[in-house]
């Protein structure tokens, strides 16, 4: 198989993946409860995760003096976010649910000016302003269309997506070397162990009406979301450029929002759908490398034309 073609394989992968997770995540909170949901998928994740580590020959553990990055992974970037998406479902769609995740480079963006004070190109700025601008106007859309109860689905992914971002730009950078893997099997481990005893006391009323359905959902995102999501993700950045591997971000809310509208017979409104397009333009030209449009659309008159003999 060509190089060409492993990428092509490998976002396609990427993309069914993420975007089928967002159902999974609906099916399995319809009968299980999110701590103990988002615990469940985690424990069958983290023992698999551990043994492609094995395979792959890539340690289990943090280096040394890495504990506390460890910890902070553990809670912020699995077992915290993860609940509030699961969470947020409950009481928004999930093809919404996708399109606020879809926003993650945004939100880095935003956390770099943030923290980091990165510097970014008007470009940039102006792709983020109209994400944002984007993103809001579809939220006030479909909260006027839906439950009340709404805002705190909406409020979950947001809070969920921002903590994704802050571990990305500030946590990330001092484990850069570790082995994707070990990045996720130890911290997999640990949250799942943290939501299962959370879940024992918070939701213990709720565990004897679990569906078989629900069940499958779980084990779903727990061994293909969990492993194939992961995988497939690592294998296309170390082949695709940062931006290729960027695009899948646009690709999976549509995904799914076509399953949501198959599966629930749900669909955003059509200014709702019309801004999600504008919205993926702005989340879009946040990502393009520097140079990019110069490169494939040059200035009039900068093509020499070879005039006649």
């Amino acid at each position: 198989m060509s190089q060409q073609a492993k990428v092509t394989f490998l976002f396609v992968t990427v993309c069914l993946i993420w975007g089928t997770t967002w159902l999974a995540m609906e099916l399995a909170v319809a009968t299980i409860p999110p701590i103990t949901a988002t615990g469940l998928r985690f424990a069958i994740a983290a023992p698999l995760i551990m043994l492609l580590a094995k395979h792959q020959k890539a340690p289990i553990f943090f280096p040394k003096g890495k504990g506390m990055e460890c910890g902070l992974i553990s809670l912020f970037y699995f077992a915290i976010p993860f609940t509030l998406m699961i969470f947020g479902e409950q009481y928004i769609s999930s093809g919404l649910a996708a399109i606020i995740f879809a926003n993650m480079p945004v939100a880095v963006l935003v956390i770099s000016l943030i923290f980091k004070k990165q510097r970014v190109s008007i470009r940039q700025l102006s792709g983020l302003v109209l994400a944002l601008i984007s993103l809001v106007t579809i939220i006030c859309n479909e909260m006027a269309v839906s439950a009340a109860d709404g805002f705190s689905g909406i409020v979950a992914l947001v809070v969920a997506v921002l903590m994704h971002a802050v571990i990305y730009t500030n946590v990330q950078a001092r484990c850069e070397g570790i082995h994707v893997l070990t990045y996720n099997a130890l911290p997999c481990l640990l949250a799942s162990l943290f939501l299962l005893v959370a879940g024992i006391f918070l939701e213990s009323d709720t565990t004897l009406h679990f569906s078989g359905l629900s069940l499958a959902a779980v084990f779903y995102l727990g061994s293909v979301a969990g492993i194939g999501g992961i995988m497939a993700y690592f294998q296309l950045n170390k082949l695709a450029s940062p931006f290729q591997a960027s695009i899948c971000f646009l690709i999976f809310p549509v995904v799914a929002l076509f399953l949501d509208c198959q599966v629930n017979g749900r669909s955003l409104s059509q200014e709702s759908l019309f801004l999600t397009l504008v919205l993926m333009v702005g989340v879009l030209m946040t990502k393009l490398p520097k140079g990019f449009i110069r490169h494939y659309w040059p200035k009039r008159g900068s093509i020499p034309i070879k005039r006649k003999a």
